[in-house]
């Protein structure tokens, strides 16, 4: 592994470890300037990402990550990395305390600046997901209409964070499909020189 993977490595490892610590000030340090997060529930400016994300921690909301293989394509101060995760939410869904675990992958758009590697955007693939009841008595039954508005990929984590306020987006990309496929290709463009077309 070269330095500069390993530096990519350490700062995907750290967004996750600090953002789940409620670390905001050391969470802020991974973002470039011009950092962008485009989340089911919150799209936008990495300054607007950490605000929103402090104030659903003050009100115990309860989203945690957790990291698998990651592979990074570096092409001099520019970087698209991938990586497997999880994002696992509890919170009551119509009267029923629930987790749901959602497998995916973050694909980062990274570029160094002022010598250090940061996130430009991060853009999460999601490619299936869960609902689980916590009690094993416990009766869920969930709104069918509402659960169909959501890719496959990620309906039940978009139905709880529904539940609990947000407008959640609905065309995010999944495992297939033209919006993965657009993404991929955003990023081959990006390496090669152009503008960040998202």
């Amino acid at each position: 592994m070269t330095d500069d993977a390993a530096q990519i490595r350490a700062l995907i490892e750290n967004w996750a470890v600090w953002r789940d610590a409620g670390d905001w000030a050391r969470f802020a340090t991974c973002w470039h300037p011009e950092g962008r997060m485009m989340a089911t529930w919150k799209q936008g400016t990495a300054a607007e990402f950490i605000e929103a994300s402090i104030a659903g921690w003050n009100r115990g909301v309860s989203i945690l990550h957790f990291l698998g293989g990651h592979s990074a394509q570096i092409v001099g101060e520019r970087a698209v990395a991938q990586t497997k995760m999880t994002i696992s939410q509890r919170a009551e869904v119509d009267g029923v305390l629930v987790d749901v675990v959602c497998t995916g992958r973050f694909w980062d758009f990274v570029q160094r600046h002022d010598g250090v590697w940061k996130l430009l955007l991060r853009q999460p693939i999601y490619e299936k997901d869960r609902m689980d009841p916590l009690a094993p008595d416990a009766r869920l039954s969930l709104d069918a209409a509402l659960l169909a508005r959501f890719p496959e990929g990620y309906r039940h984590l978009a139905y709880l964070q529904t539940r609990i306020g947000y407008t959640v987006k609905a065309d995010m990309p999944g495992l297939r499909g033209p919006a993965v496929e657009r993404l991929y290709a955003d990023g081959a463009a990006w390496l090669a020189g152009g503008a960040l077309a998202r």
